[in-house]
């Protein structure tokens, strides 16, 4: 891999005030997706593990349903701890909202857009946010920082 690619993939707006804006959203989001993928892989905060939800999934036409829970737990698990310390954000948020697309495509879209009815609007606004923060990168608080530092 060329340097001016790596450079690139860790490199983010350094001002203040979009490191701090996408500090704000990268942690609470980023733990958010970390619990529910918890709940996907590992049966932790009430979830239902990957045998489980792994039947759930295949019961809704997403087969074979084990790996695809193993793949949506793992995306929103590791996903979700490297948007929380800001490593490799943007691949992080780009497989992270298309795990979010997915979701809202596969599950929600048919409930309309309210979580009272099991709707998008949670989904979709996991899925701005990871979006915006594809665009943004992770700001000068974060793990990507640290690494483009020593690369210049």
């Amino acid at each position: 891999m060329n340097n001016a690619l790596i450079t690139k993939l860790f490199a983010s707006d350094s001002s203040a005030s979009a490191s701090l804006a996408a500090l704000i959203l990268r942690v609470p989001v980023g733990l958010v997706l970390a619990a529910h993928g918890a709940q996907k892989l590992f049966a932790w905060f009430g979830g239902y593990g990957l045998e489980g939800t792994g039947q759930w999934m295949a019961s809704i036409g997403l087969e074979p349903g084990y790996l695809m829970a193993l793949l949506a737990g793992s995306a929103e698990f590791f996903g979700g701890l490297a948007l929380a310390i800001g490593l490799l954000t943007r691949p992080a948020a780009a497989v992270t909202a298309f795990t979010m697309l997915v979701a809202m495509v596969s599950v929600h879209i048919g409930n309309g857009l309210f979580m009272a009815n099991n709707g998008y609007e949670y989904a979709l606004v996991l899925m701005v946010v990871a979006i915006s923060l594809a665009f943004s990168g992770a700001g000068r608080y974060s793990a990507d920082a640290v690494i483009s530092n020593k690369l210049s």
